[in-house]
């Protein structure tokens, strides 16, 4: 067939091609996520190849090859239906920690974009009011899968103003490289991973900010936002949480609306973080927590989804997450879920 489900990739154990792949959860939805498809690929070894390639509006699939030094952050911005994945290894690297030059990718006002496959490395966490490795802004009907997301300064990978329909599924979130106190910004131990919803006064983000973590890895090194949220409908299902560093994992503020569903927390604290304003907090009884401290109950009935997903049991959780998340295909292959 020209487009496989997660559902046909999941009972069929199926091994397809890049183009083939579709997007599960809430990137599923609102007519679903398909990126650049069968387009033509352009493949980039350097700096100025990516950022010709992402520029570029007519280029519709993006082949990463070996490590890219990011020079500057990258705007990307404005387009539809594209896909940027990375070969095996593939890596993207920044090491400026400063204020106006740390980051890598900037994602604004995008549609129907897939990132497959990609290393996101950072210089460390510094707390200088700075950029995240990446940043949806304003985005709709994107698919993050198999990438691994390290050492950003503000953050790893944030979701902000009104972006909806976000698929986060087999990725990798942590921090290899000690913090560095000091920052402007206050805060001397910022690995922070994952922000969803940016303000508590941005009340545009009400009924956006839908977002599927799936079968992602909160690993050694994160302290805290796994993630914290803001508004929107948030599933987090069959996640594996063991940062023994941690301060707090899934944090619940103003309006957050969050479904935690098969997960396995181990060796963490603070599982559940219930801030001020939120609308609930389902956490199933197929959750487990294995030498945790603080809070693991919710609050209120979270929302039910409108898709459905593939789920592991519960005992697998572990050892498929720490075996499959993170940059971990080779070839142009899908076999998410």
């Amino acid at each position: 067939p020209n487009s496989l489900t997660m559902d046909d990739i999941c009972e069929t154990n199926a091994v397809v091609p890049l183009a083939d792949c579709a997007a599960p959860g809430w990137a599923s939805q609102n007519g679903g996520t398909t990126g650049g498809g069968t387009a033509a690929e352009t493949t980039v070894t350097t700096y100025a190849q990516l950022k010709a390639a992402i520029e570029n509006t007519a280029v519709k699939v993006i082949k990463v090859t070996g490590t890219i030094t990011i020079t500057a952050r990258i705007s990307f911005q404005d387009q539809t239906g594209k896909t940027i994945y990375g070969t095996s290894g593939a890596k993207l690297v920044s090491t400026d920690q400063t204020k106006d030059g740390s980051g890598i990718l900037n994602i604004k006002r995008c549609n129907n974009i897939v990132i497959r496959n990609l290393i996101f490395e950072g210089p460390g966490a510094y707390d200088t009011d700075g950029w995240d490795n990446a940043i949806l802004d304003d985005c709709r009907n994107v698919w993050i899968d198999h990438c691994e997301f390290r050492d950003g300064v503000d953050g790893n990978f944030d979701i902000k103003n009104k972006s909806d329909y976000i698929t986060v599924s087999y990725t990798k979130f942590h921090y290899l490289k000690p913090p560095k106190a000091g920052g402007s910004g206050g805060t001397d131990d910022h690995r922070f991973s994952n922000l969803i919803g940016s303000s508590d006064t941005s009340t545009t983000d009400a009924g956006k900010l839908n977002v599927t973590f799936v079968r992602c890895w909160w690993a050694p090194g994160c302290r805290e936002r796994m993630p914290r949220v803001r508004f929107g409908k948030i599933h987090i299902v069959n996640s594996y949480f063991n940062s023994s560093v941690s301060n707090k994992c899934i944090a619940a503020g103003v309006q957050a609306n969050i479904r935690v569903d098969g997960n396995v927390f181990e060796n963490v604290k603070e599982p559940i973080n219930l801030m001020s304003g939120y609308t609930a907090v389902t956490v199933t009884s197929n959750n487990t927590f294995t030498n945790v401290t603080g809070n693991t109950a919710g609050s209120g009935t979270a929302f039910t989804p409108p898709y459905s997903i593939p789920t592991l049991s519960l005992s697998s959780v572990k050892s498929d997450v720490t075996a499959n998340a993170g940059a971990t295909l080779t070839g142009n292959i899908c076999n998410s879920l």
